[in-house]
């Protein structure tokens, strides 16, 4: 209705790219610097033009460390926070209020789902870890909304109450245009009416 997308919508498209992000250089800047570290230290008998040459090599080799893990650590991070905010948002929006156990809830299912590939063992691990991660990871989320000054579900009602609002003074103001229609087509009509009655 607003030509927009849903507030909500957008919190997870944006902490999925945050957790992206966050991921990439968690798992790209170990990666850089043991690359780095190995590029020296098996490269002592190549000659290089110069000194810049060597360290250019050895920063490409960090370089290309960097993007490998760190894609591989980029995208896991990013999927487990958009499905973890996927079916937390979900659950608030359902029951429409924000608990602690909408996210302990969000964090069993996510950390299942990412380890239900290593059988019964590995999905109860996910289950009980990803239980035990929604619960602090929801607290410091409620907390910051609480900071904020207003809660998503406080927002999404005086949202919908001022919409309510302006679609009833809208109406009203229809209303009393047909209203004042109305009456100048009463005297249109009522005129000529009387003047006939005048001349007979």
């Amino acid at each position: 209705e607003r030509q927009r997308y849903p507030e909500e919508t957008v919190n997870i498209v944006k902490s999925a790219f945050t957790g992206g992000v966050v991921g990439w250089v968690y798992g790209g800047l170990p990666a850089f610097r043991q690359a780095r570290r190995a590029f020296i230290e098996g490269s002592q008998g190549e000659l290089f033009q110069n000194r810049a040459d060597a360290v250019q090599s050895a920063h490409r080799a960090g370089l290309r460390s960097f993007i490998r893990y760190g894609w591989r650590w980029s995208w896991r991070v990013a999927a487990f926070v958009a499905i973890f905010n996927t079916v937390s948002t979900g659950l608030s929006v359902y029951r429409n209020k924000t608990t602690i156990s909408n996210f302990a809830s969000a964090g069993a299912f996510t950390g299942a789902l990412f380890r239900m590939h290593l059988g019964l063992h590995g999905l109860a691990g996910g289950f009980v870890f990803g239980a035990a991660f929604g619960i602090p990871a929801g607290g410091l989320l409620m907390i910051m909304q609480k900071l904020a000054g207003e809660t998503l579900q406080e927002k999404r009602n005086r949202e919908r109450r001022e919409q309510y609002e302006q679609k009833l003074a809208e109406w009203q103001s229809r209303l009393s245009v047909t209203d004042v229609l109305g009456q100048v087509e009463s005297n249109a009509v009522g005129g000529p009416q009387t003047e006939i009655a005048r001349e007979s």
